[in-house]
């Protein structure tokens, strides 16, 4: 991510998210009464890899915003506004196919609930606070990531 965002800050803005939809397995799973049992880690590995294609695109579309001139503030804003729409039509596509293991019954059950329990439940407080939480992220890191650029042309200047 250091190399397609040519810095070494901004991949903090994707790292940072991913808790905040890590979280929502737990919160889940306290919820519905489900252990932490490898079948809900598996889950949440799984969960770090859609979570953070999300915040990825939302940066993305942010630093191209930044590119082309946008103030920092606007281009979080129209970063995260133009990956709304997708990002929630594949989220809550994921979550409703998932429901079923909610209700599972039978040999394995155990094991569907705990995976849907942590699966729905990450990516629905992935989705829901990420869209707020990554823009801020991106504000953060790409502001630090300006000034270090241009503490460093100015350093450079001097020298």
């Amino acid at each position: 991510m250091s190399a397609q965002y040519e810095s070494y800050l901004l991949p903090f803005a994707v790292l940072l998210s991913l808790p905040v939809g890590l979280s929502g397995i737990f919160v889940f799973a306290k919820l519905f009464g489900e252990d932490n049992n490898i079948y809900m880690q598996i889950s949440m590995i799984m969960l770090i890899g859609l979570l953070s294609k999300n915040a990825i695109l939302i940066v993305e579309f942010a630093v191209e915003r930044r590119a082309k001139g946008m103030d920092l503030l606007q281009a979080a804003i129209e970063g995260g506004k133009a990956r709304l729409r997708p990002i929630l039509m594949t989220s809550f596509a994921f979550v409703f196919g998932l429901l079923p293991l909610l209700a599972a019954s039978g040999v394995g059950a155990n094991g569907d609930r705990s995976i849907g329990t942590g699966a729905i439940g990450g990516m629905l407080f992935g989705t829901c606070l990420g869209v707020f939480v990554i823009p801020t992220l991106f504000v953060i890191f790409q502001g630090l990531q300006e000034k270090v650029r241009k503490n460093k042309s100015i350093d450079d200047e001097a020298a």
